[in-house]
C-alpha cells in the first residue's frame, strides 16, 4: 500500500506556441468532427481539474501573435481569454515581446496568473523584468517553476536597448543553477523549467544542469514539436505539445517527498477534439464578443488571385512568397527584395482576399528600407541566406525574393555557385539596389549576415508593408504567382 503522504500523483497539463488559435475547425463534415480551439481546450481543462485532485496547467510562450483578434486587440483580448483558462504559471514567448516591451509590462499587469522569466534584465541595473520563478505548494507539496527564453527567441528586442539578457544557454544553465543554489530548499519537491527556446536547445540546456540543482522536467516551445513521448537527458524530462490549440501535453506523475524525485510517469499528447471533451460554452461566448467586432472590420473584400497561391514551408520557394517578394519589388528601383519567409504566417491566399485574410496571413506590419550594396556584398548575403543550417525546419531565416533573381547553391562546397539578375551575372564591382524589412535590418549580421556599415545609409521606401499589399492587391485583380526556381540547391 502506497504512503499517501510520502506519494503523491500531479497532473501536469501543458500547451505551448498558442498563437491566438482560439477558434475550433470542422474536420471530417460527415461525423461533425470538430478539432482545437479553446473552447474544446477549456472544456478538457475544467474535466480534468474535476477528475484529478492535483491539476496543474502551464504554457510555454507564445499566447500571443497570429489571428486577427489577437492583432486588433494587441494581445489584450488574448490576457482575458488566459485569465479565462487560468493557468497557473506561464513563461515569456518571443512573441509575447511583438507589440513592444511597455506593452509586455501592460499585458503582464492584465494577467491574472504569474508569469515567470529568469533571464530578462534592464542592463542598466541588472534588475530581472519579471518574477525569475515561483514555488506553487499543492497538496502540501512544493513545485518550483522557473522561466527560461534566449537569444532566437528576443531578437525583435534589438529595438530596445534598454533591455539585456543573460541569453546563451550556458547563460541560461548558470541562471537556472543561480535561482536552484538561492530559493531551492529540501521542502521543494519537484522544479520544472518552463522554456521557450526550441526542443534541441531543451535537450542541450537539460545536459548542462547540475544534477545537484534537482531539476526533473524541462516543458518547452518554440519549435513546435510533436513528440511521440519525452526526451530524456539527465535524468530530465523534456516534453512540448506541438502549435495552437489542436492537441494539449499531460504529465501524470508520482513524486516521493522524501526524495523530492519522479518515482512513476506517463505522458500524452492529446488530440482537443469533440471525443475529449465538452465545449465549454462560456469561453465560445467570450470569443465571438471580440470575433464580431473584429469581423465587422475586417471582412471586406480587397481583391481577387487568379488562384489560390499557397506557402506549404518557410524553407523553400513558394507561390506566395513569390507573389509578395514581387510586390515590394514594384514600389521602387529595386534589384532584390528579400521578403523573411517566417513573415508569412498563413498556408495560403485566395482566390478571394478580404482584408482579415491578408492580415492574418501576412501580420506583421514594417518598414521597408532600400540599400546600395556591391555584387560582392550581395554575394555575401546570398552565401549566408542559402547555407544549409538556414534550411532547418523551425528555427531558420529564410527568405523569398522577386522575378529575375537567379541563384545556385552548392551544398558540398558550401558556396554560391552562381547568382544573376534578369539573366545578367552580379559583377563584384557594381552596384545593386536591395530592399529588406526594418526587424531584419535591426538584426541585419543574424539574418542577412551583413553588418549595418557594410550596408550603408538606409532609405525608407514605405513605412507600412500591409498598406502596400492592400493598395497593389485592390487595384490589380486575378494575379497569378508560381514557384519558379528563384533559388536553387545542388
Amino acid at each position: 500500500m502506497m504512503n499517501t503522504e510520502r506519494f503523491k500523483k500531479f497532473t501536469i497539463l501543458h500547451s505551448n506556441d498558442m498563437h491566438g488559435d482560439f477558434l475550433a475547425e470542422a474536420t471530417g463534415i460527415a461525423e461533425g468532427h470538430t478539432i482545437g480551439g479553446m473552447s474544446l481546450l477549456s472544456g478538457y481543462i475544467n474535466k480534468v481539474r474535476q477528475e484529478e485532485k492535483n491539476v496543474l496547467f502551464v504554457i510555454a510562450g507564445d499566447m500571443l501573435q497570429g489571428s486577427m483578434i489577437d492583432t486588433e486587440y494587441k494581445g489584450i483580448s488574448t490576457m482575458e481569454i488566459m485569465n479565462y483558462l487560468a493557468p497557473d504559471v506561464v513563461t515569456l514567448g518571443n512573441h509575447e515581446l511583438d507589440y513592444g516591451l511597455p506593452h509586455l509590462l501592460f499585458l503582464e499587469k492584465m494577467a491574472n496568473f504569474p508569469i515567470v522569466n529568469a533571464n530578462l534584465y534592464i542592463k542598466k541595473y541588472n534588475k530581472r523584468l519579471m518574477n525569475p520563478y515561483l514555488i506553487l505548494n499543492v497538496d502540501g507539496f512544493d513545485i518550483m517553476f522557473i522561466g527560461i527564453v534566449t537569444e532566437e527567441a528576443l531578437r525583435t528586442l534589438k529595438r530596445d536597448r534598454s533591455i539585456g539578457t543573460f541569453v546563451s544557454l550556458e547563460d541560461a544553465a548558470s541562471e537556472i543553477g543561480k535561482i536552484c543554489n538561492a530559493y531551492k530548499n529540501d521542502d521543494i519537491d519537484l522544479t520544472v523549467i518552463l522554456t521557450h527556446i526550441g526542443f534541441e536547445e531543451d535537450k542541450k540546456l537539460a545536459a548542462m544542469l547540475n544534477p545537484e540543482w534537482g531539476v526533473d522536467l524541462i516543458i518547452g516551445g518554440h519549435s513546435h514539436t510533436f513528440l511521440e513521448q519525452p526526451a530524456e537527458v539527465n535524468n530530465i524530462l523534456i516534453a512540448q505539445a506541438g502549435v495552437g490549440t489542436d492537441q494539449i501535453g499531460r504529465f501524470d506523475i508520482v513524486v516521493d517527498d522524501d526524495t523530492n524525485s519522479i518515482v512513476e510517469w506517463k505522458w500524452q499528447l492529446l488530440p482537443v477534439d469533440n471525443n475529449l471533451a465538452e465545449p465549454d460554452i462560456n469561453i465560445e461566448n467570450l470569443i465571438a464578443t471580440f470575433k464580431e467586432e473584429v469581423d465587422r472590420k475586417y471582412n471586406r473584400l480587397v481583391g481577387r488571385l487568379a488562384r489560390q497561391l499557397t506557402h506549404p514551408r518557410r524553407e523553400e520557394e513558394t507561390e506566395l512568397g513569390n507573389l509578395i517578394a514581387d510586390i515590394f519589388a514594384q514600389l521602387d528601383v529595386l534589384d532584390v527584395v528579400f521578403v523573411a519567409s517566417g513573415s508569412i504566417r498563413g498556408k495560403e491566399l485566395g482566390p478571394l482576399v478580404t482584408l482579415s485574410d491578408l492580415k492574418t496571413v501576412f501580420p506583421y506590419d514594417d518598414t521597408l528600407y532600400k540599400f546600395t550594396v556591391s555584387g560582392v556584398h550581395l554575394t555575401k548575403i546570398f552565401t549566408h541566406i542559402m547555407r544549409p543550417a538556414n534550411r532547418i525546419s523551425g528555427g531558420s531565416e529564410y527568405f523569398q525574393l522577386n522575378k529575375g533573381i537567379k541563384a545556385v547553391y552548392n551544398d558540398a562546397q558550401k558556396r554560391v555557385e552562381s547568382l544573376s539578375i534578369n539573366g545578367q551575372s552580379i559583377q563584384e564591382e557594381h552596384q545593386y539596389t536591395i530592399c529588406i524589412d526594418g526587424y531584419r535590418y535591426q538584426n541585419s549580421e543574424a539574418n542577412l549576415g551583413i553588418t549595418h556599415q557594410e550596408l550603408g545609409t538606409p532609405k525608407i521606401i514605405t513605412t507600412s508593408r500591409q498598406d502596400v499589399l492592400e493598395e497593389y492587391l485592390s487595384h490589380h485583380q486575378n494575379i497569378n504567382s508560381h514557384i519558379e526556381g528563384r533559388l536553387i540547391y545542388k
